[in-house]
């Protein structure tokens, strides 16, 4: 029996060397869970998609993540358990071992389904029947995975996301800084048309990490024209620590969603030490603590404005509220849990010869 882990794209060189602690780049989850598993990594190939292939890419696509299901499922032998590191991915491996007279063990990990095609996926490629274990980031994912599955914590189950605090940690800030600075980093949701609106007339500084030639995307994230204290470029990794560390606020401003857009963001920013204010959307609050961020409502300019000031003229209670941040982040939002919680769900999965209770 085999643990094999399913993943959306080819991954890099680095991202698969990046199991231990390195100064140039953080970890990666899915290479360290391989290596913790002694796992194949499957990504998609080249190999040309059949007819049917194109008409269920339709409802979830691309094409090319359905060969690679019929791929896996191919070399894959029964008492295998399959990770999917998404449902990108996974959707389409759920409805080929469902097909399959082979007895492979499937968990995936589900980010965004509440939305028309996921919901639509849920009922047409049988994931009920096929899929042992989901797991999830966000409580609300968790919530309407049960509902729509009429299922329990037994199929069902919330794991809290990560990031590599040994990389993203706290350090000193950079020689010269001339006045305040308010970071926000990256596209996925991003609402930086109501930080531009909080933040445009103040004496501080704004950088963002978020790059993309993606048109659409900027159209709806950026204002049409940016104010003249606030900057976009690409930050390498040990540029974006730096950016953290430097920060005097670290905003995570997202459009509502019921998923949890901007957590990597607001992770980063806490294992940072640095104090936060973020949108309180459906797919975020549960990462929100009281005692930690100042969480203000999506689209509210207003109340982000008055969040970031206060921040800005109370650097005494802004700190603890950091420290606080630093030290959830310790606890809950650390790579290596994240890793080990997911590989004893794998395990689990393997030890089991049925399927697990609906």
């Amino acid at each position: 029996m085999s643990f094999r882990i399913v993943v959306p794209r080819v991954m890099t060189e680095s991202e698969l060397a990046a199991i231990h602690i390195n100064g140039d780049r953080p970890r990666h989850g899915i290479a360290m869970l391989a290596h913790e598993l002694d796992a194949e990594i499957h990504s998609p190939s080249l190999q040309n998609a059949s007819g049917l292939d194109s008409l269920r890419a339709r409802i979830a696509g691309p094409a090319a993540l359905w060969v690679l299901a019929r791929e896996v499922a191919t070399v894959a032998n029964s008492g295998d358990v399959i990770f999917c590191g998404t449902e990108a991915g996974g959707l389409q491996m759920a409805e080929v071992c469902g097909g399959s007279a082979k007895k492979m063990r499937l968990c995936m990990f589900v980010h965004n389904l509440d939305r028309p095609r996921g919901r639509l996926a849920l009922a047409l490629f049988g994931i009920r029947e096929s899929v042992d274990l989901l797991l999830a980031c966000s409580s609300s994912q968790t919530a309407f995975l049960k509902r729509s599955l009429n299922t329990d914590d037994t199929r069902v189950r919330f794991i809290w996301d990560h990031t590599d605090n040994a990389f993203f940690c706290p350090g000193p800030v950079s020689v010269g800084k001339r006045r305040p600075l308010v970071v926000s980093v990256g596209l996925e949701q991003r609402d930086y048309k109501t930080l531009a609106a909080a933040t445009a007339d103040m004496n501080v500084d704004v950088k963002i990490s978020g790059f993309s030639e993606d048109a659409a995307v900027l159209s709806k994230t950026f204002p049409s024209t940016m104010p003249s204290n606030m900057s976009r470029r690409f930050y390498s990794w040990r540029d974006l620590v730096q950016l953290y560390r430097d920060a005097d606020v670290v905003v995570v401003s997202v459009h509502e969603n019921k998923y949890a857009a901007g957590v990597q963001s607001l992770m980063e920013g806490m294992a940072c030490g640095r104090p936060i204010v973020a949108t309180s959307t459906t797919g975020l609050k549960t990462y929100l603590d009281e005692s930690s961020v100042l969480s203000v409502p999506p689209g509210d300019a207003a109340a982000m404005r008055n969040a970031i000031v206060r921040t800005l003229d109370d650097p005494v209670t802004a700190n603890l509220r950091a420290r606080r941040g630093l030290a959830l982040s310790g606890e809950r939002h650390g790579i290596e849990r994240y890793v080990n919680e997911i590989a004893a769900h794998l395990r689990e999965l393997q030890q089991h010869t049925g399927r697990l209770a609906p």
